[in-house]
């Protein structure tokens, strides 16, 4: 299939600033790799939003080809685990930031990116889920796995509940019978996390204000922040004893301003959630977990939109005008 042409949205640096087209280009162009994938869809994360809109150092070399996940059909392979006909699913390993990602009708990547596409699911499905349903899902693993407990009277809550990574947090924890407060700043998303099964709704500025105490009532049971700085601190004055926040997130920045006595006074347990980095087996798990989730609940957080329009997308998505998953259709 060497020279076929096929539509990608690219990103070059033109006098230092990012500048994103879409464009026509041959598979000839496409790095090494051991697959050749047909993208059926990706998705739209906040990074890529960053990448393709300059506003963050996300983009380690030019041209790039934005999109830190994908789903597709295997087209040509070197290697016996995949062959022409299996459809797949790739979520991290540097897409979109030092290898050319899911934002074209073609890709190539290395056969150990790929897992199957799980049992059971679309490829827009899966990529419904994506990079963020798979955070939020290894978010709730790690949660359990440092004792979650079921109690009505201290919720888990979920920052960012509106994005995706939140919405997919608020899904999951409610279906798993977890009493979920969901934190948002935008009080027309309340009835939408209400029927993904939050019992509670914070405002967000209620987490990032600073109280100027080191500690405050225990109030939650665990949580998932996918905001960091300010936010971040706040949860942990208000996290009751031996429980876990996982912080998968950096929407408010990266900084870290708290005291140490979260974690030695009440054992408070702080759990970096990191989709790129975690291995396969872990990332399998996860997946097999996400098929558990109703299609209904899916379907109410995705937003499905063509190749053409990435860019004012990529806008309402840094305005925080977008709410759940946006997934991208690389044909349409």
């Amino acid at each position: 299939m060497a020279g076929r042409e096929f539509c990608a949205f690219l990103i070059e640096e033109q006098e230092g600033k990012a500048v994103a087209s879409r464009r026509k280009l041959t598979t000839e162009a496409l790095p090494d790799g051991d697959v050749l994938v047909r993208v059926a869809f990706s998705s739209l994360n906040y990074k890529d939003a960053l990448a393709v809109t300059g506003r963050g150092k996300v983009v380690r070399r030019y041209p790039m080809i934005p999109g830190v996940d994908l789903a597709g059909t295997v087209e040509e392979s070197t290697v016996p685990d995949f062959k022409a006909g299996d459809q797949v699913v790739v979520t991290g390993w540097g897409l979109g930031e030092r290898h050319w990602g899911g934002y074209a009708q073609f890709a190539r990547v290395k056969a150990d990116w790929l897992l199957p596409l799980p049992e059971g699911m679309s490829l827009k499905h899966a990529m419904s889920f994506g990079t963020a349903g798979l955070t939020a899902m290894l978010s709730v693993m790690a949660l359990e796995e440092h004792g979650l407990p079921f109690d009505e009277k201290r919720p888990v809550v979920v920052t960012g509940a509106g994005g995706g990574l939140g919405s997919m947090g608020v899904a999951i924890l409610s279906r798993k019978g977890y009493c979920v407060a969901a934190s948002t700043g935008r009080p027309p998303l309340h009835e939408y996390l209400r029927q993904l099964g939050a019992s509670q709704l914070l405002d967000r500025q209620e987490l990032a204000s600073d109280s100027g105490k080191p500690l405050e009532s225990e109030r939650w049971g665990g949580a998932i922040d996918t905001v960091g700085g300010k936010t971040l601190a706040g949860l942990l004055r208000g996290m009751a004893y031996g429980t876990s926040v996982a912080a998968c997130g950096l929407a408010g920045g990266a900084e870290f301003s708290t005291t140490v006595f979260p974690f030695i006074l009440r054992g408070v347990n702080l759990l970096g959630i990191e989709s790129v980095m975690c291995p396969q087996r872990r990332r399998a798990a996860a997946w097999n977990e996400l098929k558990q989730i109703p299609s209904s609940l899916v379907e109410m957080m995705t937003t499905v939109v063509p190749l053409s329009e990435i860019l004012p997308w990529c806008d309402r998505i840094l305005a925080g005008q977008v709410r759940g998953r946006v997934v991208v259709d690389v044909w349409a």
